[in-house]
């Protein structure tokens, strides 16, 4: 079965205004009320990621739909499940484990699960860690929203970045998760774009304020290769990343959350690099020129 892509609008806000909610922020005093919104991760539908992105969702719409991965994910970038079937079991109202990625989560949410309900914003996360420069290119949280806004609804990716892997600041992204999502939708943004939002690792009351910044390099320095001897004497290995000092531009996403702000970078899937484009434009004849 073939669903069309869910029709929007060019640009957004789309929110509903409900003069009646509660006075919340600067934004003229109006409570951004959403009807219907999907909510996938990358760590698996049991995640506390996935808890607290339920909790925030629920301050800003008046129905929230779970769609994610009955285990870890991550690290699968954008990748869907061509090759092998995929099941969806209920795990409580409005909520649905899918042995796949986050793509296939976000795909399966809005072409069959939602198809005849369409909500009108996805939200990926809350990651466990960071996605700043170039791991956006890895990862699942990333990928989840990048296939909904393909589908053609709005989304974002959301992340809580931690300093002590057995403290994660939870209550940061569960203090200051909605009001960021609310001010975002009300500013709107381009139809082509994802969200990128990553919380700072300290607490709630310490976080500056909601800052745009460039994918900057990442602290990714390249990939780190163990290799391990299983019981029966057969070679296998694990891949993970190898982590560096590298230097971030003043205006980049890792700077900006060093700095304690809450980073939001617009993302998109056309990777065309305009340099090098221009650079080759002056050897090679250009199409459509």
């Amino acid at each position: 079965m073939v669903v069309p892509p869910v029709s929007f609008p060019r640009c957004w806000p789309l929110a509903a205004r409900d003069a009646t909610g509660p006075n919340r922020g600067d934004h003229q005093g109006v409570w951004t009320v959403l009807d219907r919104v999907l909510l996938t991760n990358d760590d698996g539908i049991d995640a506390p990621g996935m808890k607290v992105l339920e909790e925030l969702a629920a301050q800003i719409a008046r129905e929230v739909w779970v769609v994610a991965p009955e285990h870890d994910q991550s690290g699968q970038s954008h990748a869907i499940s061509l090759h092998h079937a995929l099941r969806i079991s209920e795990r409580g109202e409005r909520r649905y484990g899918v042995t796949g990625t986050p793509g296939d989560c976000a795909a399966l949410g809005l072409c069959l699960v939602l198809k005849d309900k369409p909500p009108q914003l996805v939200l990926s996360g809350v990651n466990r860690g960071l996605n700043l420069g170039m791991e956006t290119v890895f990862s699942g949280t990333v990928g989840g929203a990048m296939t909904a806004m393909m589908l053609g609804v709005p989304a974002l990716a959301l992340s809580q970045a931690f300093r002590d892997k057995d403290a994660v600041p939870w209550d940061t992204a569960r203090t200051l998760g909605a009001e960021t999502i609310r001010r975002l939708l009300a500013i709107g943004w381009s139809k082509a774009a994802v969200l990128n939002v990553n919380f700072p690792p300290i607490p709630a009351d310490q976080v500056g304020p909601v800052t745009l910044a460039r994918q900057g390099e990442g602290l990714v320095a390249g990939m780190h290769v163990e290799s391990r001897i299983d019981p029966r004497g057969m070679e296998y290995h694990w891949l993970n990343f190898r982590r560096g000092d590298i230097r971030q531009g003043p205006e980049s996403d890792y700077s900006a959350l060093r700095a304690g702000k809450i980073v939001v970078t617009p993302l998109r899937y056309d990777r065309t690099d305009d340099d090098a484009y221009t650079d080759l434009a002056a050897h090679l004849p250009r199409f459509g020129a």
